[in-house]
């Protein structure tokens, strides 16, 4: 199954780094939408917590955000990978 993706992937390039590099930027996709929605649903928590005044659902929100935020931002340092 890997065989045929390759294969069909781009029969341009000589080597596979350009399969790599594609799949890299797509990998850095998917995690900068998955921690940009993660950090959305932390403020959301957070606000909820602050509204009702809960500390524990305050702090949970904080940190989901705070963790949100570094999904992102490790997932644009994989832009400076080179191969």
């Amino acid at each position: 199954m890997i065989a045929d993706l390759i294969l069909a992937a781009d029969s341009a390039s000589k080597d596979g780094t350009a399969i790599l590099h594609e799949s890299i930027a797509l990998l850095m996709q998917f995690a900068t939408a998955g921690g940009g929605l993660w950090t959305v649903w932390g403020v959301i928590t957070l606000a909820g917590g602050l509204r009702d005044h809960q500390g524990p659902q305050i702090q949970s929100g904080m940190w989901q955000a705070i963790g949100g935020g570094l999904i992102v931002a490790a997932a644009q340092l994989f832009s400076n990978i080179s191969l």
